[in-house]
């Protein structure tokens, strides 16, 4: 496994020697005497969009690091040296832009608005993790997302968080992605980029509330594992939905299970569900599961969609059309008084039609209300299904890794005695198993 991390170590450092590279001089030139001029350089400086691509070749390479190493060779020690590669590379040397976190905004305004054109490097950072995740589960949750990683490792004592409450928390994701998605996709804010708690850590620089909000959130991981990641995340949320049919994910044992329940203990993150007794479920509970369904998808679907509908409308406030409105209703009723704000001096400079202002703002908020209510409606149909999944599990025989929530950690392993045997470290066996 050492030899594992250093492999990890070294090619880590190496693509990060390359990526900095660019651009600056390879050799120093010699120290002439006799006055000798150097020569202008005629090589061309890297152009963004070529560092763009670097970037996105160096994320998939992390990515098939993190799966290689969580699925075959089942090393925590590799997870935290790639980890910390990406930390400096993708968080403090690309201070956490571009992120696959914030590219769901950028495809949200692709998707409604056909006049803007998403950078393909934004596409690539939005589409490789969900590619990665549909064959292999969340190694990029465990190895290469920098907000991921800032906060596993720093956890040191980790709390278990109450199921009822660490269940209800997780709609937050949920939550804040279809907020994401409407504010990005009507043109009006990207509020996971305003207000992302790491970045400001990255860049060492930002608004005070939210260097404060990233250094609380940090403090709580010392004993929650990932807070930001379970109960915040808009990504998250997208790659436990396509982890959920990965092809291939993490298994706690190699074979069979003694439920000695040590894996449950190692897991920080809730990601394992226990198995039922003798793996039968309590009677009546798969029909109450489908009748739940049933009722809850359309009654969530209708309340949250008019919910959604709402705050689509409510939206407007944070539109430019929405905006211009507001500031001519109040200009004319006079509550700005003799000064023009720079939004309406600069609408009078251009056209200065009031009814074409308020029709743009009245289509804006048409558009906006009926995406909120579409969201609202996913929304409640996925909140119906994990009520369902909440209250009436499904049967289970030995303790089973819930691929949506596992980050692919690498922690559990070293818990299970029958990893530790596969391993040929020697251990006794749980009931009355033999030595290996």
């Amino acid at each position: 496994m050492r030899s594992l991390a250093r492999l990890v170590l070294v090619a880590g450092l190496v693509l990060f020697a390359m990526s900095s590279a660019w651009g600056a001089e390879r050799f120093p030139p010699p120290d002439f005497t006799g006055g000798h001029v150097m020569p202008e350089t005629t090589t061309p400086e890297v152009s963004p969009r070529t560092v763009g691509w670097i970037d996105v070749v160096l994320l998939a390479v992390g990515l098939a690091f993190a799966s290689w190493i969580s699925i075959r060779q089942r090393s925590r020690a590799a997870l935290v040296v790639l980890s910390l590669v990406s930390l400096a590379y993708f968080g403090f040397w690309k201070q956490g832009c571009v992120c696959a976190i914030g590219s769901v905004q950028n495809v949200a305004l692709g998707v409604a608005d056909s006049s803007y054109a998403v950078p393909l490097t934004v596409m690539a950072f939005f589409a490789l993790p969900l590619v990665f995740g549909l064959i292999w589960g969340r190694g990029f949750c465990a190895g290469v997302c920098p907000h991921g990683a800032i906060q596993d490792l720093v956890l040191v004592k980790p709390v278990k968080v109450p199921g009822w409450l660490d269940e209800a928390l997780r709609v937050g994701p949920w939550i804040y992605l279809g907020l994401g998605i409407l504010l990005a996709a009507t043109g009006g804010l990207f509020i996971i980029c305003k207000f992302d708690p790491f970045v400001g850590i990255f860049r060492m620089t930002g608004s005070r509330f939210m260097m404060v909000t990233g250094a609380a959130l940090l403090v709580l991981s010392m004993f929650v594992g990932r807070p930001y990641c379970r109960y915040l995340c808009p990504y998250g949320a997208l790659m436990g939905l396509v982890s959920r049919v990965a092809k291939w994910r993490p298994t706690v044992t190699p074979d069979n299970c003694t439920q000695c329940r040590l894996c449950e203990s190692a897991c920080p993150f809730g990601a394992l569900t226990k198995g039922t007794a003798g793996g039968v479920a309590a009677p009546g509970s798969g029909r109450r599961r489908v009748m739940i369904l049933l009722i809850g998808i359309p009654v969530g679907a209708l309340v949250f969609g008019w919910i959604g509908g709402r705050v689509g409308t409510a939206s407007m406030a944070w539109h430019p059309a929405g905006e211009l409105a507001e500031l001519l209703v109040l200009e004319k009723s006079g509550a700005l008084g003799d000064e023009r704000p720079d939004e309406l001096v600069a609408f009078y400079h251009s056209s200065g039609n009031h009814e074409a202002a308020f029709a743009a703002a009245a289509a804006a908020e048409s558009r906006a209300a009926k995406l909120g209510w579409l969201i609202g409606a996913i929304l409640g149909m996925v909140f119906a299904v994990k009520i369902a999944r909440a209250f009436y599990p499904a049967r289970l025989v030995d303790y089973e890794t819930d691929s949506g929530r596992c980050v692919s950690c690498a922690r559990c392993y070293s818990a299970c005695p029958y990893e530790l045997v596969r391993r040929g470290i020697p251990v006794t066996l749980p009931e009355g198993g033999e030595r290996a």
